[in-house]
């Protein structure tokens, strides 16, 4: 397996030599008017205890000062209104966290705020409720701190989307019976909403990869009220899509990956959706 540190170069040869596709891509979708919308997911953003879920400071205040050069970043709500319409002209981003880590509101939320970047927070509630660290942190040697109580109170107070995680970061793609499944799903909503006292409408899948959700899952979040779901494992959201499930793309530490993607990948771009949730809306 060849090591990250190693792919960089990689990409950026890749990202160097399609240039010309990548022009002509974005040429192409602004004249038919079917300019994707992208959505970015981070969980950590800290200059301690680095690992795989974590980005610098400095890193992603790049990143977002590149984004708020190039396009429109709207909230979840205003993404789905450019994907349900026939057309999007205009290059849109979307920024979401998921798990809730207490490190993000030392820097990052506080900045973002500032700047009044509307953002989504999804939030693992049985880690938030009992202050313990993820069971995936644990398991890798490091236990961070998930967010308090508190914090996510005074971010939905500053107007911040809070959106459900499960409640305690499962693998829904592993779990059958419904009741916990939807305990997990709409227990997790529930519980939020008495925290912060306002609805939740957004839920995102723990992991995100295909594997790791269901049409059961999707079609118990539908019935259940919330406004969407959200995977991760890549993918642009072009106008005319499903609303209900938008797909994100990683905040990738790694400048080459993230540059990639955000500039239209023509490689990814005629990729099919990885997860097709078949016929959750059957009953409806």
């Amino acid at each position: 397996m060849i090591p990250d540190v190693c792919k960089a170069p990689m990409i950026d040869l890749y990202y160097l030599a399609t240039l010309p596709q990548r022009r002509q891509a974005v040429t192409r979708l602004e004249n038919n008017h079917q300019v994707p919308v992208m959505v970015l997911f981070y969980h950590r953003v800290a200059d301690s205890q680095p690992n795989g879920w974590t980005i610098s400071s400095e890193m992603f205040r790049r990143q977002i000062e590149w984004v708020q050069e190039r396009f429109d970043i709207v909230t979840l709500e205003e993404a789905q209104h450019r994907v349900a319409a026939d057309e999007n002209d205009r290059p849109t981003v979307c920024l979401t966290f998921d798990d809730g880590y207490a490190d993000n509101c030392e820097t990052a939320i506080p900045w973002l705020l500032e700047r009044k970047i509307p953002f989504t927070y999804f939030v693992a509630s049985d880690n938030l409720l009992s202050g313990k660290p993820f069971t995936h942190d644990v398991a890798a040697g490091c236990p961070l701190q998930p967010n308090t109580v508190e914090q996510i109170c005074e971010m939905a107070a500053a107007g911040v989307e809070i959106g459900a995680h499960t409640r305690s970061h499962a693998d829904l793609g592993k779990i059958t019976d419904e009741q916990t499944l939807y305990d997990e799903i709409v227990g997790s909503k529930r519980d939020l909403e008495a925290i912060v006292d306002r609805s939740v409408r957004y839920f995102a899948f723990p992991f995100g990869l295909p594997e790791n959700m269901s049409t059961q899952a999707f079609r118990i979040a539908f019935e259940a009220g919330l406004w969407g779901v959200c995977s991760a494992y890549g993918g642009y959201n072009l106008p005319g899509d499903d609303k209900f499930h938008l797909q994100r793309i990683h905040g990738d530490p790694q400048w080459a990956r993230f540059r990639n993607w955000l500039t239209v990948d023509p490689r990814k771009l005629r990729q099919p959706k990885q997860f097709c949730p078949g016929d959750y809306r059957d009953r409806f």
